[in-house]
């Protein structure tokens, strides 16, 4: 489970217009209508492509649980493209992206200030720069410790040295122990 990953594709799912189809015969028909055929949406779920027909024709309505989680999934991955690159393209031009965590935080300064780590409830807008890293490093694929990574450094810049007001010989962050994480657009 990616924590990172999955909050920041939850976030976009918010901007949804209209709701995901719920029902399996539904979620197996708007599959079919995009991937334009049976035999394409039998290969990706792993399942026959006569099962994927009944489902269609409504013979079958109750899936799985795996399979259920699996069409799901899928159905969430393609819902409304156009809406999802256009909230991202919001949040990284101009909105930003808005972090409520609570995690254990920390630093690394210069000796002689105090950097002990403690549990911190923060809400925080990040500017539409971090935002735009974030999108962009989930894009190409970047695990989830590289973009809790980029989460750190955000939080330092906007948090810690509040945009190079204040902490300027801050050096890294630590984001660790995450209890909750939510990201909204």
């Amino acid at each position: 489970m990616s924590l990172f990953g999955d909050g920041l594709e939850a976030a976009v799912h918010k901007a949804f217009t209209r709701p995901a189809p719920k029902s399996a015969p539904a979620q197996m028909r708007y599959l079919v209508k995009q991937l334009k055929g049976t035999r394409a949406v039998a290969q990706m779920l792993q399942i026959s492509q006569r099962t994927v027909e009944r489902y269609v024709k409504g013979q079958i309505k109750k899936p799985r649980p795996d399979l259920a989680a699996r069409l799901e999934r899928e159905v969430k991955k393609r819902w409304q493209p156009q809406i999802r690159a256009k909230a991202r393209q919001r949040a990284a031009t101009t909105g930003g992206i808005v972090i409520d965590t609570r995690a254990r935080l920390g630093y690394t300064a210069p000796i002689g200030s105090t950097d002990d780590s403690r549990i911190r409830h923060l809400t925080i807008a990040l500017p539409p720069q971090h935002a735009a890293r974030l999108f962009d490093a989930q894009q190409a694929g970047a695990s989830d410790q590289q973009l809790q990574q980029i989460t750190a450094d955000a939080l330092r810049e906007v948090y810690f040295q509040d945009g190079g007001r204040r902490a300027g010989s801050l050096e890294e962050v630590r984001f660790t122990d995450i209890e909750h994480l939510e990201f909204e657009l």
